[in-house]
């Protein structure tokens, strides 16, 4: 009679867990943005990221309707606080997207991706996305190189170098800029020792 009262028991138990329900699945909000001017985008990023929403994917390209757009997806999770802000870098010159990336990183910013985009005006640009943690207060750890060329055998060989360095890839994109014609664009970063 014991072993009947055990195993009933145990059946029981495992009754009781399949009857359970399933605890709730973790909801996220998602917010697509898209506009034809990047100075927008750099405003609509900081207006979702005061709401609580994170930057999860950008492109650049011909949407259905908006034409030539740059699109950002972020998402936060129901209830989100408000915490981190962002930095849209875009130009035509790949020397000034260096200088700019590191000035942002200098200021707290990190890099979070890349791409490019048409503008009304015809031009095509390079733009970045950086994001800073309010919540941190330590300055950046890295360091960023850009590195820009038009042939393939080249972008290897300063990769290579760059790797050896330390510099870890991060980003690229392959697209005609106003400056050199069709480039590579490859965005590179090493810590820095503390």
């Amino acid at each position: 009679m014991r072993r009947r009262a055990r195993y009933g028991a145990i059946v029981m138990g495992l009754c009781a867990s399949v009857a359970a329900p399933a605890q709730e699945a973790v909801r996220i909000e998602y917010r697509v943005l898209a506009t034809s001017k990047t100075s927008t985008m750099d405003q609509e990023l900081n207006e979702a990221a005061d709401a609580g929403f994170r930057y999860h994917a950008v492109m650049g390209g011909e949407t259905a309707i908006g034409g030539k757009e740059v699109v950002a997806v972020l998402g936060r999770l129901v209830g989100a606080k408000p915490r981190y802000q962002y930095r849209l870098l875009a130009t035509s010159k790949t020397s000034t997207m260096q200088k700019e990336l590191q000035q942002a990183a200098d200021a707290g910013f990190e890099y979070r991706g890349q791409t490019v985009f048409e503008s009304l005006f015809g031009g095509k640009e390079v733009v970045c996305i950086l994001e800073r943690d309010r919540e941190n207060t330590t300055p950046n750890p890295y360091q960023y190189r850009l590195l820009a060329t038009t042939k393939t055998s080249t972008m290897q060989k300063e990769l290579q170098e760059a790797g050896d360095q330390g510099y870890e890839v991060i980003g690229m994109t392959v697209a005609k800029t106003a400056i050199g014609g069709t480039e590579l664009v490859s965005i590179t970063r090493r810590r820095l020792r503390s």
